[in-house]
């Protein structure tokens, strides 16, 4: 059984030009070419397809899905890590399913609902990106302190992180170099603004990791569609990370 791009396209739920896109970069190419330059896909490439799309569900950029993808040896033991991932999703969905109710319930019997339980499931996954990348200790350090901000606080401190990425945004329009000193100041306004956080290494003062934190936070940049959108597009992405790379290569 084969589909053709169109068909395929339209019961992925993604367009035909992504789907070239993807061939492009090598993530995925047609099974075959017919005579008429029509492309047409197997099961094998369409099973290759869903893995894509689950990887670009969990938040990885095309470039971490084609490293994935061209490191594997083992197909069943990749699709059997997405399917641990997903169960990981599926459990936090469910924990916020519940603390919604929670919520509800509450509400509706007049009573006062739980604060701790109200949040369950909501910090999760900036929770484990926090761990995997810094440590338990970092994660609760900076926990604690966002959640000992006032409501007022806590909007001056968001208001701060945007007012910055503005700024990094009006740069790549003006046509500034990564490395121009305008670029770089940004750069240094932004370790400053990390270093306010207790628990990360530019606040506790250690070079080495804060060297790799801003590293590490510009690939992530790039990498990230959460953040390549928060930039405009990949170009404004990419300009971050490169003034931040550049700023801890030579001024850090």
């Amino acid at each position: 059984m084969e589909w053709t791009i169109q068909e395929l396209a339209a019961r992925a739920g993604i367009t035909s030009r992504t789907l070239r896109h993807y061939d492009r970069v090598g993530l995925l190419a047609p099974s075959r070419v017919g005579a008429n330059g029509y492309r047409y896909y197997d099961p094998t490439a369409v099973a290759r397809l869903q893995r894509i799309l689950l990887m670009r569900r969990l938040g990885m950029g095309l470039p971490a899905i084609a490293d994935v993808l061209a490191e594997e040896v083992d197909t069943l033991d990749g699709l059997r890590g997405h399917i641990a991932a997903l169960e990981e999703e599926r459990d936090r969905v469910e924990r916020q399913i519940r603390s919604v109710r929670h919520t509800l319930e509450a509400l509706l019997a007049g009573a006062e609902p739980q604060m701790d339980v109200m949040l369950a499931g909501f910090n999760d996954h900036y929770k484990d990106e926090v761990i995997s990348r810094w440590g338990e200790r970092a994660f609760q350090v900076s926990n604690d302190w966002w959640h000992g901000k006032t409501i007022d606080q806590q909007r001056a401190w968001k208001q701060a992180a945007e007012d910055l990425v503005a700024a990094w945004v009006a740069a790549v329009k003006a046509g500034d170099s990564p490395t121009s000193e305008h670029a770089q100041s940004l750069a240094a306004r932004h370790v400053r603004w990390l270093s306010q956080i207790p628990g990360t290494p530019t606040a506790e003062g250690d070079r080495e990791r804060s060297i790799e934190m801003v590293n590490g936070i510009g690939d992530m940049f790039v990498d990230d569609p959460r953040f390549v959108a928060m930039y405009d597009d990949e170009a404004g992405a990419t300009f971050v990370r490169d003034a931040l790379q550049a700023y801890a290569r030579t001024r850090m």
